[in-house]
């Protein structure tokens, strides 16, 4: 969710960026890098993201001599590659790691000792953000938002909505639209999105409040689209609204980038980000990004570090007035 920031570092100058040659920085023991890089994803393998950075470390693979290897680390709430930075990587760039915002979010819904979200990690790239929305049977009673609401309003607690887990963004941002409606749902958190759907399917909840699986089936005519959560409306859904539309000032896309183990070289950080954009920015990782209409939300090192800053604010923030806890 990125509605209570500005955005500082956007998307642009490609051409001026792909012609500059990337120059390795000498740190240590030779040139860097001069072995392969681990990129570890706490997610199954598939999907958008995984596309996207696949592609990306193809085009990193010809610039820097060296492949960026992916290493899935699935469990454990997504953040097991964020424990392996933290207690086992080295600060030399050759560990690096996928970053999301429940990485900002976990240490407040816990009373167990974890990490400091800003200063346990070197912020490199924010990458970009998932496409999220609301789903209703086609053919069921709800022909827009606004009818849902207006349903959750005459029937207080009755209306249920599914979402990839608990605290999660998309499970915050509906929380979020309940409270300022004055209405109240129920949240029937699953383990990933294509379960709400088949729950939708199957008439045991009422909404889906998650990320793009359910663009299968508005596609077939099985499901109706009533809202999606970029910042613009989508051109595969141009009748569809944004929460901007509907009057909330919501942008919900869970932004995710790269980071490495806290004490890296600032010089060896810009190196890595300027590696990490060429690849992002080539036509190849565009197409991928139209695609799957993947939004864009680059932010550079400075900037993004500075977005963890004042996400982890919210964040702390939003655990604390909805009383989450995983304890």
């Amino acid at each position: 969710m990125t509605h209570p920031l500005h955005r500082r570092a956007l998307f642009g100058a490609a051409a001026a960026l792909c012609a500059v040659p990337l120059a390795a920085p000498a740190l240590g023991q030779g040139r860097f890098p001069n072995r392969p890089i681990r990129f570890l994803i706490p997610w199954p393998p598939g999907g958008a993201l995984d596309a996207l950075h696949r592609q990306m470390f193809e085009i990193m693979h010809k610039d820097l001599g060296q492949p960026v290897l992916i290493e899935n680390r699935p469990g454990a709430r997504g953040t097991q590659a964020a424990l392996f930075l933290i207690n086992q990587a080295q600060p030399d760039g050759y560990t690096l790691a996928h970053h999301h915002l429940s990485i900002l979010r976990h240490p407040f819904l816990t009373k167990a000792r974890t990490w400091d979200p800003v200063a346990d990690f070197s912020y490199i790239m924010q990458v970009s953000g998932f496409l999220f929305g609301t789903a209703v049977r086609s053919d069921g009673p709800y022909r827009s938002f606004q009818d849902l609401i207006a349903a959750a309003r005459r029937k207080p607690g009755e209306l249920t909505f599914s979402t990839s887990g608990i605290a999660t963004t998309n499970h915050l941002a509906m929380e979020e639209i309940c409270e300022r409606e004055g209405v109240q749902m129920t949240h029937v958190p699953f383990r990933g999105s294509q379960e709400g759907v088949t729950a939708l399917l199957g008439r045991q909840i009422d909404v889906v409040a998650d990320s793009s699986s359910w663009r299968p089936n508005v596609e077939a005519g099985e499901l109706r689209l009533l809202s999606v959560w970029t910042r613009e409306r989508l051109a595969a859904f141009p009748d569809v609204p944004t929460l901007h539309d509907l009057g909330y000032g919501m942008t919900v896309t869970s932004p995710y980038g790269i980071v490495g183990p806290k004490g890296m070289d600032a010089e060896l950080v810009e190196f890595l980000h300027r590696a990490f954009r060429k690849a992002y920015e080539d036509e190849a990782s565009q197409a991928i990004i139209r695609r799957w209409d993947m939004p864009k939300e680059y932010l550079g090192p400075a900037a993004y570090l500075s977005f963890a800053r004042e996400r982890v604010e919210y964040e702390k923030r939003m655990v604390a007035r909805l009383n989450l806890s995983i304890d």
